[in-house]
Order: C-alpha cells, then structure tokens, then sequence
C-alpha cells in the first residue's frame, strides 16, 4: 500500500473541555471529526456527516456547547457554505444556514466564511457575486438572520452583545473598527503600513458563555434590539487586537471605547518578534499567545487578571497555531508541526503546563529532516533569511530546488511538507526562502516588495540561487524554482528574468499575468491587492512589465504546471494561457490539471500524486545534460 500522511488540526474546544471538534486529512477530502475527552464516550470519536462533498475548511463549538458549525468548500471550490449539526452523536441532521436562497446546492451565488459565535448565534460573513461582503449574525435552529454591516472588503472579525470588530482596507494596510449601534469608531491612530487584523471583543457585563440548564440565566441571553450602543448604560466597551500600529512588529494591545474616545495600551509585545495569534478564555481569566520567532513557534500564556506571563513552554515541534481556549481558560488546544511530524492536536493544562496527547496513530507517509536557518545579504544589502533541508546521510547530490511560499505575506517555516520528504530522498536539496515582502518578520520587511518594488523580490530569487551555489550547497547547472499561488508566481518570474539560472520550474496554481489576474479573479480578492501589485487601470503597464507571460520567450527551462480546476482565487486561466504560450513555442511543458480540486489542492490522493509528479519532473530535468 501507498504510504499515506495523517494531519489532525484547527481544533475547537468545547466550552467545558471534556471535547472537542477538529479536522483530520487522511483520505478524500478533510472531515470534521468530534472527539470525546471526559465522561462516559471518552476516547471515542464521531465523523460529523454532511450533505455534501468537499473539504471541511473550518470545524467551531458554541460557547454553550450544543452545536458544532463547519466551513465547507463543495467540490475543493474557493466558494464556500456553512453547516451546523449539534454535538450529539446521535442527532445525525445537519443544516445548511448560509443559503441565499432556497437552492441551497447553488455554489454559485457567493461564499460564506465562518468567523464565530456571538452567543447562540454564529457570526459569517456572506460575500456576493458583486463582493459586498454582509457581516451576519445566523440562528443555527431556523437561519433568521441579522445583519450588522454591509461593505465591500469588509470582514467580521468579532461580534457579541451589539458591538462587532470590522476589519476594513486592503491587505498590508488593514484595520479594525469597533460598531456600536449606529457608531463606528477607529481603534487606532492613523498608521499608514501598519496591520490591525485580529481582535476579540471583552465584555465584562455579561460572560460570553451562555449556559443552560439548572443554573442557566435567561436574561444572559443577547437580544438584537437592546441597546448596547454609546450611550448605553454599560457605558464602555474593551477589545484585545493584535496589530503592529505604532511599532515594526505586532503586539498584544487593549483597547477601550468610551462615550468620551479611545483608548489603548499594550499588554504584550517582544521587541523584534511577530504575535502570530492569541485567544483568551470565556471568563476573562487566560490569555493564550504564539509568537514567531524567525518562523519558529513560542507559546506563553498569560494571566489576565494580573498580567502575569509565563515563561515560555516548550512546544511539541517546530511550528504551532490555530489556538482554541476552553470556557474558563483550563486548557488550550494547538496544531502542532515540524518537517518529521504532520499537522497534529495537542492539548495543553494552562495551569500545570503539562502536555496531553491526543492522537498518536502510527503515520506511514514521508517525512523530513529539520532544517537549518540561513541568512544571507541580498544584492542590495538587504538581510534575506530561509530555511535549507539537506538530503539524508549517503544519498547522491542530484541538485536543488528553491521552493517560495504564497502571499506575498506568507513566510517559509520550519513546518511539514509533503512534497520536500520525496525530494530529499531523491537526492535535492530543499532551499524555502523568505524573500522582501514575506510576513513574519516586521511590517518594513513586508511592504518590500510593494508594486514597482517587486521587481527586487524577483532578483532575490536569483540571489538565493548565489547563496546556495557559493556556499556549495548547489551545483549551478542543477539549481530548479518553484513554489504555490504566489510562490507559483514568483517562479515563472524568475524564470522568465533570470532564465540562465535555472535548469527547470515548478508553478503550482500560479498567477502568469497580472492583469489577466485582475480581471478573473473574486471581486474581493482583487480589490485587496491593489497596494501590493498595483491597480489594473492605472498600473496597467507597472503590472504588464511584471507578467511572465508577456515576456515568454525567455523560458527556457522545463516547466510543470499544477492547478485545481475548480480555483477562483487564481483562475485556472493563468496556468492554462502559459501551457499554451510554451507549447505554440516548443518548449518543454507539462500541465497537471485536478479537476475535482481549487486553490489549496486539498484533496488527499491529488496531493500525493503531485508530490510524486515534482519529484519526477526535477529528476528528468536534473539528468540532463546542462543545455539540453
């Protein structure tokens, strides 16, 4: 049998964590599965069934621990719906909340995005065909639904008791307005560049979890039209956020809004280092935080009351999100990964600080070995950093790939792979840069490579091919690009700006040209990439002179192409018009097409074969003689 990888992650505590619900990847599409820790089912599971085929995206507990939503992507589509089923095993009806209307199979009427629950209520976002994104409010049980905003590249962040966290702008210049009744307040001072992404809302007049039963409290229970507004009786409203605003790398901050303005201050920063993400309990007690250290993972967890910190506690593996925090901040669930070990739950006592394992199946697949973090100067003298995985002991040097991460704001990290393991056994080495414009390393390093600056985040891929072959870690006749929807760009650029540097090429849901991007892309995901790629009127030529296809002619090396049909964050288009601008040339091409997949090629057997078929191609490409 083929060996096979097992991911478990995005896990969801329930309120009173005696379970929770996650996402495992193991076959076909990722399911939701729920998972029983205490009581008398513990240690056993349930496949949450639904309706439709596809991968689950996003697996979520009410506060009061009665339902269980889930994102779903019908088909691998980028469009995706919302179902809900409650937490007993027993109850097997599932709903879907989201419809726009009655033709509740009907995909193509927009997409909705599960953000949360505010209360009984689950918090979406539902986009249309026109990118008005409305910020909803959905009861689980019969799909009434309310809206508190309405706007085109908007996004719910957080909602509860009438105040909602919206983040608004373009990406790289994002942030978060607080709406109180008919009141929209800004949280920060101006900061142009700075990102304000994340953010959750304190309420300390009523506690997020709802309970029911003996003990439950009907007026507890959010009513749409009490007032909540500024001059409500409750008189103030804090929010944690995460943002970067005023300083080069993000931080915790509070944020209190009162009647007479804002105000802010900061809870938790490390000078120098990146907040990836937080979450703090029901009860206001535990604050949960992951930092990024040079794309390593460090989680420390706070007492809110008194703002103690931890020191840092040493995590399972290398790299570490997706954090959930039960009811009354006990405990913390996290992904947990590393180049050796697939995505996987780990439970951790924020008291204690001990670790409880959740799954420990035995997994077949391949793996990799840990990386060692390089830094090197760019032409310009920019510090470039990125991760290089050496083939194992005693295996035949065959050549190396420099394989870019998406975004642009993405970050190469020391995490698993399935595509690297195969081609370290096959003798290449693996080089994951973080080129200008990648996340993780402060807000300069981010804007970088900002519209007509790209064109130096393309020479910095060919300065990784320097680095590599001065310091003898590559032969320059065997050095190959590739990388995924950025990355996939990145490398068609430069092959076609640097094409005597490489012996051949991997794009992977790519974007060929810029304008024909714009033009088929989702509304909302083009109006978000003005700042970074420029704007398809007035940079019409800015973004022509940075399309590979438009200046075709200088690829020279073996390229394969990979897309999933059903993608509409880069349209299969892109890989399809440079497949035929190759063949029409004779160059050497081949295109992987997965119909039954979008952007993420989230299918499990689709992403076997296409590690598979990169480990061939570089193979050929690298046997041949230098020239050929």
């Amino acid at each position: 049998m083929r060996a096979q990888v097992r991911a478990i992650y995005g896990a969801s505590l329930s309120p009173d964590a005696t379970a929770f619900a996650n996402i495992v990847d193991d076959g076909g599409y990722p399911r939701a599965v729920q998972r029983f820790l205490r009581g008398w089912r513990a240690t056993s599971s349930r496949d949450v069934e639904l309706p439709v085929e596809g991968p689950v995206t996003r697996v979520m507990h009410s506060p009061d621990g009665h339902w269980l939503a889930c994102e779903v992507a019908p088909d691998g589509r980028e469009r995706t719906q919302i179902w809900v089923v409650t937490t007993d095993p027993d109850d097997r009806d599932a709903r879907r909340i989201d419809a726009w209307s009655t033709q509740t199979d009907d995909s193509s009427e927009g997409t909705a995005e599960l953000i949360g629950w505010d209360g009984t209520r689950v918090s979406a976002i539902l986009t249309g065909e026109d990118g008005v994104g409305h910020s909803c409010l959905i009861d689980p049980a019969t799909g009434s639904r309310v809206v508190l905003d309405r706007r085109s590249a908007g996004r719910l962040v957080d909602s509860w008791a009438g105040a909602a966290l919206i983040r608004v702008g373009p990406r790289g210049y994002r942030e978060l307005l607080m709406l109180r009744g008919n009141t929209e307040i800004a949280l920060l001072p101006y900061d142009p560049g700075s990102v304000t992404d994340a953010g959750v809302i304190l309420d300390d007049h009523m506690s997020r979890r709802l309970r029911h039963g003996f003990d439950s409290d009907s007026t507890q229970l959010y009513h749409p039209a009490k007032d909540y507004g500024p001059d409500s009786t409750e008189g103030f409203v804090r929010a944690l956020i995460r943002s970067d605003n005023g300083a080069t790398h993000a931080r915790l901050l509070e944020v209190t809004v009162t009647a007479d303005g804002v105000s802010y201050q900061v809870v938790a920063e490390r000078p120098g280092f990146e907040l990836d993400e937080f979450v703090i309990s029901d009860d206001l007690s535990t604050v949960a935080m992951l930092w990024n250290l040079y794309g390593c993972s460090e989680l420390q967890i706070m007492r809110y009351t008194d703002r103690v910190l931890s020191d840092p506690i040493p995590l399972p593996g290398l790299v570490a999100g997706e954090l959930s925090i039960s009811a009354g901040g006990a405990m913390v669930a996290l992904t947990v990964q590393s180049p050796s070990q697939p995505r996987t739950v780990e439970l951790v006592d924020t008291r204690t600080l001990e670790w409880e394992p959740v799954d420990r199946v035995p997994m077949s697949g391949p793996v990799g070995t840990t990386p060692t973090l390089e830094t090197f100067a760019a032409r310009d003298g920019l510090t470039i950093t990125g991760w290089r995985y050496a083939p194992p002991p005693g295996v035949h040097d065959a050549g190396a790939l420099i394989y870019l991460h998406g975004g642009p704001e993405g970050q190469s990290r020391p995490d698993y792979s399935e595509v690297f393991p195969l081609l370290l056994d096959a003798g290449i080495t693996v080089f994951a840069p973080n080129v200008r414009g990648s996340g993780g390393l402060g807000r300069e390093f981010m804007h970088a490579d900002d519209r007509e600056k790209r064109f130096a985040a393309i020479d910095d891929v060919a300065d990784c091919v320097k680095h590599l072959v001065s310091s003898g870690y590559a032969d320059p006749s065997r050095v190959a690009c590739g990388g995924w929807s950025y990355g996939g760009y990145l490398t068609l650029a430069a092959l076609t700006f640097h094409p005597e540097l490489f012996a051949a090429g991997v794009s992977i849901c790519g974007m060929s040209d810029l304008n024909s991007f714009y033009r088929n892309t989702e509304a909302w995901i083009a109006a978000a990439a003005y700042p970074k790629y420029g704007h398809p009127v007035s940079d019409y030529e800015l973004l022509e002179s940075l399309s590979p296809l438009q200046r075709v002619d200088a690829l020279i090396a073996p390229l394969l192409l990979v897309h999933g049909g059903n993608d509409t964050n880069v349209p299969v288009g892109e890989s399809e018009q440079m497949y035929e601008a190759l063949r029409e040339r004779g160059r050497p091409v081949r295109y992987l097409l997965f119909e039954d997949d979008g952007h993420e090629i989230a299918k499990r057997e689709n992403r076997v074969r296409m590690a598979e078929e990169v480990r061939s191609w570089l193979g050929v490409a690298f046997s041949r003689p230098p020239g050929a």
